[in-house]
C-alpha cells in the first residue's frame, strides 16, 4: 500500500504543485490531517508550503536527496514494500542513506518496537514523528548530497550488540566486487553497519545494475539477499545467484516493463525464500 506522503509527493511532482482542499478530498482524510503531512514533509524538506498548499522545494546543493528521492519512485515504493517483509516487530534494523532506505522507512512505521539504526536525517526524523521506533544515528559528517552523516562508525557498533537486518543502496554491484559506493566516505560508514550486522540486504532500482562505483563495501558472500525491480535481467540474477545470493524482482502495479516479462513479486519472493534457506 502507498503512504500518504508518497502520493502526496507523486503529485506534487507531477503537477508543480498541491494543494489542501484538493488532496485531502483526493485522498479521503480532513485538511488538518493533510497540512500535518505538509508540515512534516517541509521539516525534512522535500517541498515549501505557500499559502493553502506547498510547491517544490528550492534547489540547491541540499536537494540531491530530494531529486534521488523523486527519481524511480515507484519502482523503489515498491522494492519497499517487497523489503518490509523481511521486518518483524522488536528487529534491530540499519537504513542507510539511501532513498531507497527511506521509502523502506515509511513502510515500517507502524512496526511495534524496532530500534533503528541509520545515519540518514529524513529517515531518522520520519521515524521520530510517526513511530515509536528508538532510532540511533552513530554520527560523522554531514554529507549534503545524501543528508545523512558518512565516515567511520566502527567504534559506534562493536561490542554493542548484532544489528539484525542491514538495508542498504547501492551505486553499482558486481559478483565479483560485491556491492558498491563512488564515495569513500560513503562506503566506510556502509562497511562498519556490514560487519556488525547478520543479514544485509541490497535495494536497488534496476538501473544501478549496470551502474559504475568504485569502492566495495560488502562482499557477495557478505550479502543475504538483492531486492530490485523486474527490468533487471535474467542474467543478472543467474550471475548472483551463481554466488549463492538471491535476488528478488518485484513488478511494479499497473506498469509496463522492459526487457524482461513481468515478475510477480509473489512468485519471486518464494523462490528467494528457498535460495536463502540454501544460502544459510
Amino acid at each position: 500500500m502507498i503512504s500518504r506522503e508518497a502520493r502526496i509527493l507523486d503529485t506534487l511532482g507531477a503537477q508543480g504543485s498541491v494543494q489542501v482542499a484538493e488532496l485531502a478530498r483526493d485522498l479521503d482524510v480532513s485538511e488538518v490531517t493533510i497540512r500535518k503531512d505538509l508540515d512534516a514533509l517541509e521539516r525534512r524538506q522535500l517541498l515549501r508550503r505557500t499559502r493553502g498548499g506547498a510547491v517544490p522545494p528550492e534547489r540547491g546543493d541540499e536537494g540531491a536527496f530530494r531529486d534521488r528521492l523523486q527519481r524511480d519512485s515507484a519502482a523503489k515504493r515498491a522494492i519497499a514494500v517487497e523489503a518490509a517483509r523481511l521486518v518483524a516487530d522488536g528487529d534491530v534494523i540499519a537504513l542507510d542513506t539511501s532513498s531507497t532506505a527511506h521509502y523502506l522507512a515509511l513502510e515500517l512505521l507502524h512496526r511495534q518496537g524496532l530500534v533503528v539504526i541509520t545515519q540518514s536525517l529524513p529517515t531518522a526524523s520520519v521515524l521520530m514523528e510517526r513511530s515509536d521506533a528508538r532510532v540511533i544515528m552513530p554520527g560523522g559528517t554531514l554529507r549534503r548530497e545524501s543528508s545523512g552523516l558518512v565516515g567511520p562508525i566502527t567504534d559506534a557498533l562493536v561490542g554493542r550488540g548484532r544489528v539484525h537486518k542491514a538495508f542498504v543502496g547501492v551505486v553499482g554491484l558486481s559478483p565479483e566486487r560485491g556491492l558498491l559506493e563512488l564515495a569513500t566516505d560513503e562506503a566506510v560508514s556502509k562497511q562498519a553497519l556490514v560487519a556488525a550486522t547478520d543479514e544485509v540486504h541490497g535495494l536497488f532500482d534496476s538501473s544501478k545494475v549496470d551502474g559504475f562505483a568504485l569502492h566495495s563495501f560488502a562482499r557477495a558472500d557478505q550479502v543475504t539477499s538483492l531486492i530490485t525491480d523486474a527490468d533487471a535481467s535474467d542474467d543478472f540474477v543467474e550471475e548472483w545467484r551463481a554466488v549463492g545470493v538471491p535476488v528478488a524482482r518485484v513488478a511494479l502495479p499497473d506498469a509496463q516493463t522492459t526487457g524482461t516479462a513481468p515478475v510477480t513479486a509473489r512468485a519471486e519472493t518464494a523462490s528467494r525464500r528457498l535460495t536463502l534457506k540454501e544460502h544459510r
